[in-house]
């Protein structure tokens, strides 16, 4: 699953009121880990991932895996952080855009842009003051 940049900074947006839900201890990322991102991920969509101090899996190792596993997408690493998404297969909760525009703002129009032969309006000077 890949995700527009446009996507990702909607689901970043999403995630960061978050708490983590899963967190990898000093085990590292095992099958109990996946299972638990797995079922955390059909129940939220949207969750945040923690790696713990004495985890000794890399988090640069570990979202590639995740991703492969669980078959989600990782929007944000930051930190020992990640916030991994996968769309729920009934009633999903988060509407993804297939647009460049982000899905926040979908509602609002476009902003006017100036042409390059458009000048901005003159100013009139200040009078001098007496």
């Amino acid at each position: 699953m890949t995700l527009t940049p446009a996507q990702r900074r909607h689901l970043r947006a999403l995630a960061h009121p978050l708490e983590p839900v899963v967190q990898l201890g000093r085990l590292g990322l095992t099958g109990a880990v996946l299972r638990q991102i797995d079922e955390a991920l059909e129940r939220h969509e949207l969750i945040k991932v923690k790696l713990g101090r004495e985890c000794p899996t890399e988090i640069g190792a570990a979202a590639p895996e995740i991703e492969r596993e669980t078959g989600s997408a990782v929007a944000q690493i930051i930190g020992h952080v990640l916030v991994v998404y996968r769309r729920r297969k009934d009633r999903p909760k988060i509407e993804l855009s297939p647009s460049k525009r982000s899905p926040i703002r979908s509602d609002e129009p476009a902003p006017k842009r100036r042409s390059s032969k458009q000048r901005p309006p003159k100013r009139r000077p200040r009078r001098a003051r007496a």
